[in-house]
This record gives C-alpha cells, structure tokens and sequence, in this order.
C-alpha cells in the first residue's frame, strides 16, 4: 500500500509540474496571441488524437492529447504545424492553405496581415511566460528555503581516486596530475566554482584539449595557503563515456547509524560521531574510510572520533577474514542545510548551467553528445526521483525545467518558437514573407528530425533509469541527515 501511494502521489507530482510547465509555455502564446488580436483555433497539451477535448464559447477547441512530448497552440494565421498539430479547420488562403483545402463550415478569419511585432510577441511568449514560472517558483524556495547538501557545499577535495573504472590499470587523472585531500579548488577553466555540483559539471562540460590531442582541463586550487594551477588530463569514463576525473567531496563524517552487532559497533563507535582520522590520516569522505580499511585488514587501526565535543580515541581490530568491500557497519549522514538564494539567483544559476550545456553539445572539442541529453523519459524519472526526496527538490528542478524549455525553444530552429521568429525576421527584412512552401517544407524535415533526436536520446534515458534503479539497491550511501 505505502509502495502504491507513493508511485501515486510521484505521478500527481509530475503531471503537476511537467504537465504544468508545459502548460505555462503554451498559455504564453494563448494570451499573447489573444492580446494581439491572432485568431487562436486549439490549445492543445500533448500531440495527435485528443483523448479529451471541449470546444469553448470563444471558439477554441482545448483538448489533452496522446503524445505527451509537449503541446502546442493552433495559429493558422501564423504557422503550420500539420504534421504534429493537426490541419487547421479554418479558412484561412493567404498563408496555410488554397481555399479548396478549407473545410466546409469552418470559421472565416480575417485576411489582414499580422504584424512583424505581433508575430514576435507571440512566438516569445511562451519563453517569457517559463521564466516567470520558474521566478515564481523560486520565490517560494526563497522563503521556505532551499536544502543544500553539505558534501556538496563545498569544493574541498575529499578523496583523489587511485584509478578509475574503465582503466584500472592506469593512476586517475586527478592523482596524475597531483591533486590532493584537503586542496580546495577554486577555478576550473578560468570560472569560478561554488559547490561541487558545479566543480561536476564543468569537468563533464569541459572541451579543452592539450597540444598533443589530449583532453584537458585547467585546476586552480588552494594547498596550504597557496594557490596552484594544475592541468588535468580526464577520461572518459562509465556508462556514459562522459569526462572523469577521479574526485569527491571533502564532508564530516558524522555516523548516522551504527549496525548492530557489525565491526563497528563491536569497536565503540555510537551514533552521531564524528570520525576525525584513521593512524593520523584525515577522513573527510566515505570512499577513503571504506579504502583504508580495505588496506589494513591486518592490523589495529587507531581512530580520532569527536564525540559530544570531546575528543577520545577507538581501536579497530585486526580484521584478518574481512574481505574487500565488506560492510564495516557505519551509515554516515552528510548533512542538509536551508539556505535562501534570491529568485534572480536561482533562476540565473540555470540559465548558467543550460547556455553551457547547449555550448557543449554544440562545441566539436566536447566529449558531451546527445546520449548525455535527457528526453521526456529521462524527465520523467528525474521528477520521480525529486518527488521521492521531497517537495523542495522538485520545485528545484521545476525551476530547471522552465529555464530549458525557455532556451530550447527560442533556438533559431524551424518548428520550434525560434525558428519562427527566424522565418518572420528574415521576411521582414525581405520585404516579404518566405515562400510557404518552403517553410512547410523545411518544417517537415525538422519534425522527422526532432522526434528522430526524442526516439534516440529515449534510448539513452532508459538505459540510465535501469542502471539507477539497479545502482540504488546496491550498496548504502550517505544519508542527508538534516
């Protein structure tokens, strides 16, 4: 029953806000299309047949419809979409269709032109109406608070892998180029990191590569009280072969539960302390505790612990018959915290994120292809995830959303909203509109393109959410205690 409810009310939450950050988009173009006098024949959330449709006193026909890859508003005046929107009904010859093509008893609309700034507007608005979406939504997570991870509030370099998984064989970039615990990186490639979430997506973002051909990223650190530039060779790494280095996160290592009857236990250690080092060696990352004790299965290990503000010293015995990888029986908790960006910051965070993601999939020198780009499915399970952990983090990645669709649709690619205003643009500076048999045509490629691109990157979407659900049956990882 509790599995059941909780796939229900993850369903609810994603038709909340998927479904509704759909339909911000499109009542974007619905007002301004009103506004602006556009004679508006559909408002549609979906594509193909209608599973539901009404037609209203203002002579739109709203329907939701079997496709759930997005919608559209139907503007005849403006453009045509037949192949994914459906032939408008209307009798509308000067820039659909021959009269002959109108069906019979359709509403007449009028033949005066719409005005390059109408057409912009309108094209526009859909955009404009995603980001004042997500600014909205970010204001509620400025007052209520934002939760921030404390491993990932930080960009103190916990634990330097000796090798990574697809090259074991071989040092790890980052212990290559001599990155240590405890250095604290302030720049990757000339920008400035805040969190380990951005240290993450510039190296899978980066597209540098050395004189001899190899990729390359540029380290700025703090060691000691002085600061180092180091060149990083990454790898491309994991199921999805993207730019690796071999790096986590400095955090407390704080128990936030202790197995009953494991290693630990039977070595002293309670809940909530702190672990200070192993035999005087740091431990600020999980990975290195599970590592050390991996090293030394045969001797007494000698642990600082912080426990209620004082300090005090256990003993791990020799653990001869442990074996590699073997549950020590500690489940640490990395902390959350509230914090409370502005809106502005937020939103503009995104927007940060998304402008260099495009320019990664667009740069010839970056590893990043569409495989790493996420399609309605990847969508969908990211929101699943972000439902199970909570409210906040799906209002987060709501904001995410709005500011992807806001860019994405404003590219200068037909069938999108760019794409039209690219068409309407060049008319205007020609003095006349494009032919429309080129535009339905070039439109007409586009589509078999774009759902081409969905059907290809669905693929990829589908692999990563067996692989995560796999992953997250494995082994325990840190809890984010509050």
């Amino acid at each position: 029953m509790a599995f059941l409810l909780d796939n229900v009310w993850s369903t609810f939450l994603i038709l909340l806000f998927f479904g509704g950050s759909i339909f911000v988009h499109e009542l974007g173009h619905f007002i301004a299309a009103r506004r602006r006098g556009v004679y508006v024949e559909r408002f549609s959330i979906g594509f193909g047949p209608a599973i539901w449709s009404w037609r209203g006193r203002d002579g739109v026909e709203y329907r939701i419809a079997w496709i759930p890859l997005g919608g559209y508003v139907l503007l005849p005046q403006l453009a045509d979409l037949g192949a994914i929107e459906g032939r408008s009904e209307s009798k509308l010859t000067e820039v659909i269709a021959p009269a002959s093509e109108a069906v019979a008893g359709a509403p007449e609309i009028s033949r005066a032109p719409i005005g390059y700034a109408s057409k912009i507007i309108v094209f526009a608005a859909g955009a404009t109406c995603n980001v004042l979406f997500a600014l909205a939504i970010a204001t509620v997570l400025t007052v209520i608070g934002l939760p921030e991870r404390n491993d990932l509030a930080t960009t103190r370099i916990g634990y330097v892998a000796a090798n990574l998984a697809d090259s074991p064989k071989l040092p790890s970039p980052a212990a290559e180029a001599g990155l240590q615990v405890n250095d604290v990186i302030r720049t990757i490639d000339g920008h400035t990191v805040k969190d380990w979430q951005e240290v993450t997506q510039l190296i899978v973002l980066s597209a540098g590569h050395s004189a001899d051909g190899r990729a390359q990223i540029l380290f700025s650190i703090d060691r000691a009280g002085q600061r180092l530039d180091l060149t990083v060779h990454p790898r491309l790494d994991g199921e999805d072969k993207a730019r690796k280095v071999g790096l986590s996160p400095g955090f407390d290592l704080i128990a936030y539960a202790v197995t009953p009857g494991s290693p630990a236990e039977a070595a002293g250690f309670k809940t909530d302390d702190r672990i200070l080092a192993f035999d005087g060696v740091p431990m600020i990352n999980n990975i290195a505790v599970a590592e050390f004790l991996d090293a030394h299965p045969e001797r007494p290990i000698r642990v600082a612990v912080l426990r209620q503000g004082a300090d005090l010293t256990l003993t791990i015995p020799p653990r001869g018959a442990a074996k590699p990888g073997e549950d020590f029986g500690i489940l640490y908790s990395t902390g959350v915290h509230l914090v409370h960006p502005s809106p502005f910051a937020q939103v503009a965070d995104q927007l940060t994120l998304t402008i260099r993601t495009l320019w990664s999939l667009i740069n010839p020198h970056s590893d990043l292809g569409l495989s790493g780009v996420a399609g309605p499915v990847g969508i969908v399970h990211i929101f699943r995830d972000a439902a199970e952990n909570g409210i906040r983090n799906i209002l987060m990645f709501t904001i995410l959303l709005n500011v992807n669709l806001a860019i994405f649709n404003l590219l200068p690619i037909p069938v999108l909203d760019g794409g039209h205003m690219l068409f309407a643009t060049i008319g205007q500076l020609r003095g006349r509109t494009l032919p429309t048999n080129f535009i339905m045509t070039t439109q007409s490629v586009f589509i078999v393109l774009l759902f081409l691109m969905v059907g290809y990157v669905t693929i990829f979407d589908v692999k990563r959410w067996a692989r995560d659900d796999q992953a997250e049956r494995a082994a325990p990882v840190p809890v984010e205690k509050p």
